[in-house]
């Protein structure tokens, strides 16, 4: 790869970044505009953004990595994202949206109409945003690595100091803009690609990777924690991996923020339907990438999964050569880092807004601005010091841990009227954080081998059914807990809002002639 040509396209993304958050910053004024965007975000803009933030490391690199040293069984990895979008539609966006609410926790306490469970609902929050930063910050430094032969520290640092500048410029109103510009860089950058690797395949006589059966199972030390259990319990962990994608993505604190900037609720229904094709668009890509990968760049599929997840950036130059590979190569590495520093932003901004609302002592702009370095800052940390992991694994790990803990919450929360403080503590201690325990044991690598590994390794398959019923089986030990304005939170989450509006203006006209009749209010 032409390091000239792919530190421009790096750099190109990163000075865009940047300007296009400073834009937001000439037309963001009030708090509303930092935490939601005052809600004025449409469908199409708003669905490119979720887009653009939700593809991660993991979309752009992880899975096509994955594919190329697992084979087709990692096609679970793109499925689950997609489809964890549907289950949201169905159940979460549109009264998610009503409930009026800026973050996660705010959503907790109006529902639960308790401080304690927002304080533990903000601790959950922001450890599920840290665990998904990681992954971001190391496929950062992998990418500049790759491209300019920097050392690994440097992508991460620099993602994580342009990532604060935007954020801090504008809040959400910037990042809208920066996130839906990138997720059009991203797919340019592996469509285009793309076509012309098709057609050198094809000029090259369409030559088969090797056949299903002669998939390796590679890396399966003690450096990748979930090969071995992939290994060694394959239909566990495909099962493993479902559950957590399937019903981590409403619980992800950066997607959940996105639908709080829809104007209504029928407004976020339709965002989540854009959103459904602009991933699934998208997803058709990087398994293409890997099945290549088979072809042109079968190194790769060694012990370190690690080197795998470069595929993507080194399938050009392995394909085509010459001057077109690099260019290709150069376009592959900018959409990269637009995957990075788009994910990365929108966890920050969902981070920080938990962080300046219930950590730091006062709330408003300014904490917001101070609470973005520290949003990013213990992430960091940990992408410095842990590596090994793919990055699609990585965030597998948070995605665990998120349907663990918020999906219960969230589901229960909004169509279950016997919910109570003391539940969702119990399931959120009981589901979310033995995931959490787990996902650290695992990285740790405290267990190997066996059942024992396989089940910390993919714990949403126990970690999920136990956060419901540990909520479940709180609540109704304590039926003298249910919120008293349970009925009417109930009701504002599930009326459509025009209806709403009609029934006060309704209420408030019969009032009215109450009060002016004849013997009412008004003539006494």
């Amino acid at each position: 790869m032409n390091e000239a040509y792919a530190v421009t396209a790096v750099a190109f993304v990163v000075l865009a970044t940047v300007l296009i958050g400073g834009f937001g910053l000439r037309i963001s004024r009030t708090t509303s505009d930092f935490y939601v965007a005052s809600r004025t975000v449409g469908p199409a803009l708003n669905a490119a953004a979720i887009s653009g933030e939700y593809l991660s490391a993991a979309s752009f690199l992880g899975v096509a990595g994955l594919l190329l040293v697992h084979g087709p069984d990692m096609l679970w990895y793109p499925v689950g994202y997609t489809a964890g979008y549907l289950v949201l539609l169905v159940l979460v966006a549109a009264p998610l949206r009503r409930s009026g609410a800026y973050t996660l926790p705010d959503f907790a306490e109006g529902r639960l109409e308790s401080v304690a469970v927002r304080r533990l609902v903000s601790v959950f929050v922001v450890g599920a945003g840290w665990l998904y930063l990681v992954p971001q910050l190391q496929g950062a430094g992998l990418t500049l690595t790759i491209v300019s032969g920097a050392p690994r520290w440097l992508g991460s640092v620099l993602v994580a100091a342009v990532v604060v500048l935007a954020v801090a410029a504008g809040g959400m109103r910037s990042i809208t803009f920066v996130q839906a510009f990138q997720y059009w860089l991203k797919l340019t950058a592996l469509l285009v690609p793309a076509f012309f690797l098709l057609l050198v395949w094809y000029r090259d006589g369409g030559s088969a990777p090797p056949s299903f059966g002669d998939w390796t199972s590679g890396g399966t030390g003690t450096a990748q924690p979930l090969a071995a259990s992939r290994a060694e319990h394959p239909l566990y962990a495909t099962y493993g991996l479902i559950a957590a994608t399937l019903l981590g993505t409403m619980g992800l604190p950066h997607v959940v923020v996105r639908f709080y900037t829809s104007p209504n609720g029928r407004a976020a229904r339709r965002t989540t339907v854009v959103v459904l094709a602009l991933i699934g668009l998208f997803y058709l890509l990087p398994p293409l990438y890997g099945w290549l990968g088979r072809v042109y760049a079968p190194d790769l599929t060694g012990d370190s999964l690690a080197d795998a997840d470069a595929v993507v950036l080194l399938l050009p130059g392995r394909a085509l050569g010459g001057l077109g590979g690099e260019l290709l190569g150069a376009l592959v590495a900018g959409g990269a880092f637009a995957a990075f520093l788009s994910t990365a932003s929108g966890l920050t901004v969902a981070v920080a807004g938990v962080l300046g609302q219930d950590v730091l002592p006062a709330r408003g702009i300014r904490h917001f601005r101070l609470a973005a370095p520290l949003a990013i800052l213990v992430p960091l940390g940990g992408a410095l010091l842990v590596s090994g992991v793919p990055v699609a694994d990585a965030v597998g790990m948070a995605f665990a841990v998120s349907a663990s803990s918020f999906c219960p919450l969230l589901v229960l929360g909004i169509w279950w009227r016997r919910l109570t403080p003391p539940g969702v503590v119990a399931g959120l201690l009981l589901g979310g954080g033995s995931a959490l325990v787990a996902v650290t044991v695992t990285v740790a690598g405290l267990v190997s081998g066996g059942w024992l590994h396989s089940l910390l390794a993919w714990p949403a398959v126990w970690s999920v059914p136990v956060g419901f019923l540990a909520m479940v089986l709180g609540s109704l030990a304590t039926p003298g807990s249910v919120p008293r304005h349970t009925s009417a939170t109930m009701t504002r989450l599930h009326l459509p809002e025009a209806l709403g509006v009609r029934q006060t203006a309704t209420a408030s006209r019969r009032q009215q002639r109450r009060r002016t009749a004849p013997g009412g209010e008004g003539t006494r």
